[in-house]
C-alpha cells in the first residue's frame, strides 16, 4: 500500500502543478490584455478594460494562492507514515470505499481500483479524522467500518 500512496500523492502533485501552471497563465494573459487595451483605447472604454483585466488578473493570482497552499499541504504529507488513526495523508480502507486524505481532487483510479481524494476538512473527511480501524461512520445515510489505514 505504501506504493499505492506514493501514486497517490504523486497524482495530487501533478494536479496542483496543473492548477498553478494555470493560474500563472491566466495571469499572464490578463496582465497582456490590460497592455493591449492602453494601447488601443482611449477614455471610458480605456479605464474599463483595464479595470476588467486587472479583476481578472486578481482572480488568477487567488487561485494562485490556493494552488501553492494546496503544494504547501501536500508537502507535509510523508507517505511512508503510517498511524493507527485516520490523518491527513492516511489511506482509509471501508468495505466499499478507499479514502485518501490530502486535498479535495475527486475520485483517481490506479491499477484498477477506485480512491477518493479527499481534503481533511471535508465534511466526510471531518468524519474520519482519528478514527481507527474497526470504527465505523455514517455518512449519505450509510453505514461505513474501517477495515484498514495505511
Amino acid at each position: 500500500m505504501k506504493a499505492i500512496k506514493n501514486l497517490l500523492l504523486a497524482k495530487c502533485f501533478e494536479y496542483v502543478e496543473q492548477r498553478i501552471e494555470t493560474s500563472k497563465q491566466a495571469m499572464r494573459y490578463a496582465q497582456d490584455s490590460a497592455n493591449v487595451e492602453e494601447k488601443s483605447s482611449a477614455g471610458d472604454k480605456y479605464e474599463t478594460g483595464r479595470a476588467m483585466a486587472q479583476i481578472e488578473r486578481d482572480k488568477a493570482a487567488h487561485q494562485l494562492e490556493e494552488a501553492l497552499l494546496l503544494k504547501s499541504m501536500l508537502s507535509q504529507i510523508k507517505p511512508i507514515v503510517t498511524n493507527s488513526k485516520v490523518v491527513q495523508g492516511s489511506l482509509v480502507i471501508t468495505e466499499t470505499t478507499r479514502f485518501f486524505l490530502a486535498i479535495s481532487m475527486g475520485k483517481i483510479t490506479l491499477e484498477g481500483k477506485d480512491f477518493l481524494v479527499i481534503a481533511p476538512t471535508s465534511p466526510i473527511g471531518q468524519l474520519l479524522l482519528k478514527l481507527a480501524a474497526g470504527d465505523q461512520f455514517s455518512f449519505n445515510k450509510q453505514i461505513h467500518i474501517i477495515q484498514e489505514i495505511f
